[in-house]
């Protein structure tokens, strides 16, 4: 693929907002903090014609296009491109491989579990369904409702104490 001209030409292609975050994706948004981190001039654009597609986020210029579904993801690919690498300016720092983790696991795992357990999916139904025609849609958030909470191991029993696991627990570890 032909590599672009320089990093103003650009575009994050993401899911929609909520919660006031740019993106409510919890595997776009920590494409987005990492870009944002790394001072990467972009600019950023919705995709929502298929949502349960393992491409989305991707990152485009011209002809190059790096997605979320290739070998080391986004940023692997941006990386291994020579684009853009936060991790060589900051490997030095010993808070950014925690930061980092931090970002890419807790971060995601609670955006996922308010997005569709926390807010009874209003928020997921937003970004992800709301341009697919009512059938369809309601058939895949109904399916990725059901595979959070499995992925959780969420139950009528344990959901108070699952949403303090994904959500208060790892806090804990900031504030002290």
């Amino acid at each position: 693929m032909e590599q672009a001209q320089g990093p103003e030409d650009f575009t994050l292609v993401t899911r929609k907002p909520c919660f006031g975050l740019p993106t409510a994706c919890p595997t776009c948004l920590p494409v987005y903090i990492y870009l944002k981190l790394a001072h990467f001039p972009f600019l950023l654009a919705f995709n929502s014609s298929y949502p349960d597609s393992d491409q989305i986020p991707y990152v485009e210029s011209g002809t190059y296009v790096a997605y979320n579904n290739e070998n080391g993801g986004v940023i692997g690919r941006l990386k291994e491109d020579g684009i853009v690498d936060l991790d060589s300016e900051f490997q030095s720092i010993p808070d950014w491989i925690t930061t980092k983790a931090m970002i890419n696991s807790w971060l995601a795992d609670a955006l996922t579990y308010e997005l569709w357990v926390g807010t009874e999916g209003s928020c997921a139904r937003k970004i992800y369904y709301s341009d697919l025609a009512w059938p369809i849609g309601k058939v895949l958030f109904l399916l990725q409702i059901r595979a959070v909470k499995q992925q959780f191991g969420l139950t009528k029993d344990n959901t108070e104490r699952r949403e303090e696991e994904v959500l208060l627990f790892p806090l804990s570890f900031l504030l002290y």
